[in-house]
């Protein structure tokens, strides 16, 4: 299924600049209809783990919203005053979306069940939930829910799309998907929701935040994708997730995507496991392929570091939220 053209044409690197691009120029375009509108967008990130890689992203965050309008505020606090100052946030209606770097407790437990780190991400509101990673949207992820009112649209019969709200996707697989689209891994012809169909792919990570939620997003899109972690490969298919004992090598072979997500530096993706004509996307802070070995393969589009894009889709969900939830007021 890799077509022989692509097989013979060289390597290319893809740099995540000109994929953010399209979009940063639509939010620009969106910046300026909501100030017409009087709604200045603010997007509020509580730093209080004191990490300086999650610092160092957020200055890069603000930059990237300033020039494109978004107001950006990091509030670095300390984390026992996080849920006070989360609650102040959330009922202040000039907060248009809160974002929490996260870990911030790590695997420290909850005072309300569970461990903290998955109560605070839990209790922002659905309408200010840009990162969405909040119970609602993570179950609509799951279970290939599209818009927040689906109820209502399934139930009232035919509706204005015009006026559904589509539901947020966290930033980083959304992305990830993005960058696909724009390299036309996804069949424009074949119906949303159906424009992976008959391709198979390989995730290494399964963390809740990027690996899994991505693999899910893939599968509901119709692709067979496996997820692979140090504790098992699954295949993923829409809602149902099987263990397979199918070796890495051969899944990586027959993949026509492979997306590399492991937090180490010693991890390196075997590069002659890759066939000729596959994109290889890069989503950890660490070089997780050889590149120059990678680029030698035929055909391979190399995509590494998504951050750019990932940022393009923060404010695009934080325009999401000033839409579905905030302009009326206005």
């Amino acid at each position: 299924h890799h077509t022989t053209h692509m097989a013979t044409s060289a390597a290319q690197k893809v740099k995540a600049d000109d994929i953010a691009a399209v979009f940063r120029k639509e939010i620009q375009d969106d910046v300026q209809r909501l100030k017409a509108k009087g709604i200045n967008p603010l997007l509020v990130g509580f730093l209080a783990n004191g990490d300086v890689a999650a610092k160092k992203y957020a200055e890069w965050t603000g930059k990237a919203c300033e020039a494109d309008g978004i107001a950006f505020e990091v509030r670095e606090i300390d984390k026992m005053d996080l849920e006070t100052c989360l609650e102040a946030a959330k009922r202040d209606p000039s907060i248009h979306g809160i974002m929490i770097y996260y870990p911030c407790f790590g695997a420290a437990p909850s005072f309300y069940g569970g461990n903290m780190d998955d109560y605070l991400r839990d209790s922002v509101p659905i309408e200010k939930d840009v990162e969405g990673l909040c119970h609602t949207y993570r179950h609509h992820l799951y279970h290939n829910i599209r818009y927040i009112d689906n109820e209502r649209i399934r139930f009232a019969g035919p509706h204005d799309p015009a006026a559904a709200k589509k539901s947020l996707l966290p930033c980083t697989p959304l992305a990830i998907i993005k960058i696909l689209e724009y390299l036309k891994i996804y069949d424009e012809k074949l119906p949303i929701g159906d424009r992976m169909s008959g391709k198979s792919v390989v995730v290494i990570n399964r963390s809740e935040i990027v690996g899994r939620p991505l693999a899910a997003m893939m599968a509901n899109d119709g692709a067979d994708v496996y997820s692979v972690d140090l504790n098992g490969v699954y295949l993923m298919r829409r809602g149902k997730m099987v263990e397979v004992d199918d070796p890495q090598e051969a899944l990586v072979r027959k993949a026509s995507v492979v997306v590399t997500g492991v937090p180490t530096k010693d991890y390196r993706l075997k590069t002659e496991w890759i066939s000729p004509g596959t994109v290889v996307v890069n989503v950890s802070h660490f070089k997780n392929v050889d590149e120059d070995e990678l680029l030698k393969v035929p055909g391979v589009k190399y995509v590494p570091l998504v951050g750019k894009v990932t940022v393009a889709m923060l404010e695009r969900n934080l325009i999401r939220l000033i839409d579905n939830f905030h302009s009326a007021i206005n």
